[in-house]
């Protein structure tokens, strides 16, 4: 009982402490999502209210349907996510997989090596990107956000999956090379179902910076057939004049994809984390 009695105000002091930073967080974005549905008086009279029948409209909305072609941003930004999520996850599995099953000479040193990539930012390399993408025809395409995103993930994705998949079984995979099961089949139907807490975690970590991102759409794919959600939404922003109805609008539907992936993979998003804090 006494045992119970300390822990009680620690139990408090924690949930506390994560309620608030849960509201911190969480703030930003209903405050953008509550002034989308206001009028250019509502939200600068007064920001903080729910919209009133008086404050009211739908005007930010209509903008964006209207003048911009926000479906072809909001397209072009779910292909580049899709294909950068799927190439970061299969070649870090299988990079995280070589490394965590095999020992060569090196593997330490090149476990090391794809670390850095997460101290180091990629945008350090933007000149050199950009000459690339030049020198490939790839500028203004999608293939070149693909490429560079897919490059800006695969560390973060090694770094973690790896250290799930060193906690498989070996047993298990033993078993299934004695029963004749191939490198791959073991790859795909044993390993990968068992660490999909760890996907989850990694793919939620690498859709936010590419959903998000301006600076390599700008930089790299600035055309109106390849501009992005974020990048689409700069049409509102004048020198002299800005959209805030518009821009508050675009930028509540960009939360969607975020906020959609975020309820489907929540459980498994919360396993990968404690697990990990566990090891």
């Amino acid at each position: 009982m006494s045992t119970a009695t300390r822990s009680l105000p620690r139990t408090i002091g924690a949930h506390a402490v994560l309620l608030t930073y849960t509201v911190i967080a969480l703030f930003p974005v209903i405050l953008v999502i509550v002034n989308s549905f206001k009028s250019r008086a509502g939200i600068f009279g007064a920001p903080l209210t729910p919209p009133t029948p008086k404050t009211f409209d739908l005007i930010g909305y209509t903008t964006v349907f209207g003048q911009g072609d926000f479906f072809h941003y909001f397209q072009n930004s779910l292909v580049v996510t899709v294909a950068s999520l799927f190439f970061v996850l299969l070649f870090g599995a299988m990079a995280a997989f070589a490394l965590s099953e095999y020992r060569f000479r090196g593997n330490t040193m090149m476990g090391l090596y794809l670390a850095l990539g997460i101290m180091i930012p990629i945008r350090l390399g933007t000149v050199a990107i950009l000459q690339l993408m030049v020198a490939t025809g790839l500028v203004n395409t999608l293939t070149a956000l693909i490429l560079v995103y897919t490059a800006q993930g695969l560390p973060l994705a090694i770094f973690i999956l790896s250290e799930f998949m060193k906690q498989v079984s070996d047993d298990l995979k033993n078993a299934g090379r004695i029963d004749g099961l191939s490198e791959y089949t073991i790859f795909f139907r044993l390993v990968l179902p068992l660490v999909r807490p760890s996907m989850a975690t990694v793919a939620v970590f690498t859709m936010i910076p590419i959903w998000n991102d301006l600076w390599f759409p700008l930089i790299l794919a600035p055309s109106e057939e390849t501009k992005t959600v974020t990048l689409g939404a700069q049409l509102f922003l004048g020198q002299f004049v800005t959209n805030w109805n518009a821009i508050l609008a675009a930028l509540s539907l960009a939360i969607l994809p975020v906020l959609i992936l975020y309820v489907i993979f929540s459980r498994q998003l919360i396993r990968g984390i404690t697990s990990g804090a566990v090891k």
